[in-house]
């Protein structure tokens, strides 16, 4: 969307120019901006809903405080998108979530206006802790503004950094916004009142006064500091929601209207110099200004492109990973009412709304707390319910202790989906889930599995609930699925099988999951080369299956592997080192997969094209380690002549 003219955001090249507007003409800017939002990520897709209702509070930040000296942490990191159109990157916020654009998320490499990543959810405060120490130590005076909200409040690690944070007794500010409780019109009055009071430089010089005054007596001073403490925190009990904050050291205040722009910046302006932890509570609605969004914040939350004047997106004619991995759950569910199912706070994400809205006593969203996920899950399985943990790869690595400890080390039957496994490509290198295949490989007692497309989806999920000794993972993309379609009953698989798909004499290609199918499409180019390529697929990565890798061994000189995760103590290096303990083998083993490297933003089908994961790449990487080994051949001969 070109801008217009003489618009307000037109005159926008970072935050000094905010500064610069007039009350009015920065509650137009507002405006104009949700209108940018709607424009730009109807077009390329993003966290549309979340930053329409944080646009007030985003200008009165940069009014108010100075980015990037001040130090502006965004948790969870797309709320960020308000923030990247004022600090100079309107231009290039056309370009968002492609390829060489912006990340839809807080990045320092673009911008030192950029203070901390943030791609996951509840690690503002203990990063402003961080920050306001470290400032203290250097005797510095910037701010510290740690903006939480949009679920990030309900982590265990954002209480472990508030009671931090508290006792620190530092200089920071807490921003909560809360884009989930409605604003009561008495409790907010009367709370803009009690602020006032609050606020008011003669109300702290007068507690400032109490304080000097009893320092001074010679006995009871304690007493009567201690009456005033509970006057004052009495007073507020009765109409605030924030004795918890203030009894883990901060001053609150709130809740006050976050679309409100004269009461944020006049707030913020009577707390940005206060002593010691802040917090603020500012109440905002998800979707704000745009009708579509506003009607329904969850579809908005994150959205692919769309149409702006209805907001409809195009469907896929292909169902998605996510929906038919949630439609086989509820067809397990129905014929075994031990099966429950748990997400963190992913329930569409995931696909199981259609489980929640089936079994809504069987359902459980408990919010983003990975950890307390996986943990919760243990527990129900020592009781004999059968938990399905849906959670998204790059989500479940902050639950691995727990995965360990709590579930493999009891030997609990739980079962792991992990949707958004592999490059998820748009959303960049906080989100791609490229580490799973390695790190739930490491577990002892786990099960590790892939699918290799939508009906092999059903069957491993079928076969993790007919078994009860070990934990088991299936991991998934995202995206649509092959298009295989929806088979109408489920096939046990023998836990650790593969299966051979193709062929051929002169190379063995071993792919898992989404490798599969473009491994079999790479030996079609193979052949028409006159190289005849075996592919196996490797559906569960542990156990491997000892019998076909064996054949695979003795009777291949070359052996490719192929997978969507790191190379890293992933799927090929746990065939290396299967192979390493045949000595007798002579095949020589090459890895294909993800490098030891994080992944910026683009097409998902850009980046596995760049790392030669399509499969014109396969087939270029198969031919190239064919060669090397016929080149081993030679040197050998001309050795030995």
């Amino acid at each position: 969307m070109p801008l217009k003219p003489g618009s307000k955001l037109s005159r926008i090249e970072g935050p000094a120019d905010v500064k610069a507007l007039a009350n009015e003409e920065l509650k137009q800017l507002c405006q104009e901006i949700r209108e940018y939002l709607v424009s730009v990520v109807c077009e390329c897709g993003g966290h549309l809903a979340p930053n329409l209702g944080i646009a007030e509070l985003t200008v009165a930040l940069h009014y108010i405080f100075d980015s990037p000296r001040d130090k502006i942490i965004w948790d969870v990191g797309h709320q960020c998108y308000v923030h990247k159109i004022l600090t100079g990157r309107k231009e290039a916020f056309k370009k968002l979530r492609q390829d060489g654009g912006l990340s839809g998320f807080p990045s320092p490499e673009e911008s030192p206006c950029d203070s901390f990543i943030a791609g996951h959810a509840s690690t503002s405060i203990s990063a402003a802790v961080g920050f306001a120490t470290a400032r203290d130590l250097a005797g510095e005076n910037f701010k510290v503004i740690a903006v939480i909200g949009d679920g990030a409040l309900t982590g265990g690690l954002a209480y472990e950094g508030l009671n931090n944070a508290g006792a620190s007794g530092r200089n920071l500010l807490v921003i909560l916004n809360d884009n989930q409780m409605s604003i009561s019109p008495n409790v907010g009055a009367f709370s803009r009142y009690l602020n006032s009071i609050i606020l008011d430089p003669r109300y702290n010089k007068f507690k400032k006064d109490i304080w000097d005054v009893t320092e001074k007596l010679p006995v009871g001073k304690e007493e009567v500091r201690n009456f005033a403490r509970r006057l004052e925190e009495s007073l507020k009990n009765l109409v605030l929601p924030g004795m918890l904050f203030e009894e883990l050291g901060f001053k609150y205040f709130g809740p006050i209207d976050g679309h409100n722009l004269d009461e944020l910046i006049s707030t913020l302006n009577s707390i940005k110099d206060l002593e010691g932890p802040q917090l603020l509570h500012v109440l905002t609605k998800k979707g704000k200004g745009y009708e579509h969004a506003e009607e329904n914040p969850t579809l908005f939350h994150g959205t692919p492109a769309f149409d702006s004047a209805t907001g409809r997106s195009i469907p896929s004619r292909i169902p998605s990973y996510s929906r038919l991995f949630g439609d086989a759950a509820v067809e397990l569910a129905e014929v075994n009412p031990r099966i429950l199912a748990i997400t963190a706070a992913m329930p569409d994400g995931t696909g199981l709304d259609k489980f929640r809205d089936t079994f809504p006593g069987r359902f459980f969203d408990v919010g983003i707390a990975e950890q307390h996920a996986v943990t919760f899950a243990a527990g129900m399985s020592k009781v004999g319910a059968r938990p399905l943990v849906a959670i998204y790869s790059t989500f479940i690595q902050r639950a691995f202790d727990m995965t360990m400890l709590e579930v493999a080390l009891q030997e609990q039957p739980v079962v792991f989906a992990l949707d958004r496994a592999g490059i998820v490509g748009d959303d960049g290198p906080t989100h791609n889930g490229v580490f799973d295949l390695s790190f739930m490989s490491l577990i002892p007692n786990m099960i590790v599995s892939a699918p290799k497309d939508e009906v092999e989806l059903r069957d491993l999920l079928y076969t993790a609930f007919l078994q009860e000794k070990a934990p088991f993972s299936i991991r998934f993309p995202r995206g649509s699925g092959v298009g295989m379609g929806r088979s109408l009953w489920f096939r046990e698989l023998a836990i650790g099988s593969w299966e051979i798909l193709e062929q051929g004499g002169d190379v063995a290609i071993l792919a898992t999951g989404s490798m599969v199918y473009p491994s079999l499409w790479a030996s079609k180019l193979l052949a028409k080369e006159g190289l005849n390529a075996t592919v196996v697929n490797c559906r569960f990565i542990k156990p491997m299956d000892q019998e076909i890798l064996d054949w695979i061994l003795d009777n291949y000189e070359t052996v490719v592997t192929v997978e969507e995760n790191v190379l890293c103590g992933g799927f090929g290096s746990q065939v290396g080192l299967y192979a390493s303990g045949r000595p007798w083998t002579a095949a020589r083993i090459s890895h294909l997969g993800i490098p030891d490297q994080f992944l910026k933003q683009a097409k998902r089908s850009t980046v596995l094209e760049r790392l030669g994961l399509s499969p014109a790449g396969i087939e270029s990487f198969v031919r190239k380690a064919v060669g090397e080994r016929l080149d081993e051949h030679s040197l050998k001969g001309k050795h030995l002549s």
